[in-house]
């Protein structure tokens, strides 16, 4: 089996990290279970929608994660909604690893991604407007993103509710 690419490793200068370096990679098969049970953590926390195990191993390709060892302590996805529009999604870092900026390399990770993949704008639905500002995104209307609000927030249980923000980058 071959290893899982390495996008960037960190050696972190916090004593929080296990093996003194968290690697940013593609997630494999492998990472799936970890994967899901921070998804969970993230509904629970009511920062997220429900993603079903099956429904991550499908999409696998479309993760990354952050490893500390074995350890899956962050994640993020992205979802085509267009071909010129890419979601940021599922963002979430175990809680003893937040505040180290292990998020901002997930973020970073992803938006090379979506450069990678040729596609224009990425946009995420998220309560951190001044975390998503710091990586370079600017606060727009959610119905610039009518393909997210048909797929996700009109199934949503806080859709009339809802207190989330719409932010966007475009890349160059």
């Amino acid at each position: 089996m071959t290893p899982p690419q390495t996008i960037y490793k960190d050696t972190p200068t916090q004593a929080f990290c296990q093996t003194n370096e968290i690697i940013i990679r593609k997630a494999t098969l492998a990472d799936a279970e970890q994967i899901s049970a921070l998804v969970d953590l993230g509904v629970a926390e009511g920062q997220l929608l429900p993603r079903a195990p099956d429904a991550i191993r499908a999409t696998i390709n479309d993760w990354i994660v952050a490893a500390d060892d074995a350890r899956i302590i962050g994640i993020g996805s992205l979802l085509e909604m267009s071909p010129v529009l890419l979601e940021l999604r599922s963002l979430v870092v175990a809680p003893e690893y937040r505040q180290f900026g292990v998020g901002g390399k997930i973020v970073r990770a992803l938006v090379e991604e979506a450069r990678a993949r040729g596609i224009p704008t990425v946009f995420a639905l998220t309560r951190a407007e001044k975390f998503f500002a710091r990586h370079g995104f600017v606060v727009t209307d959610k119905d610039n993103f009518p393909e997210k609000v048909w797929r996700d927030c009109n199934v949503c249980p806080v859709r009339f509710n809802c207190d989330e923000i719409a932010v966007m980058k475009q890349l160059k």
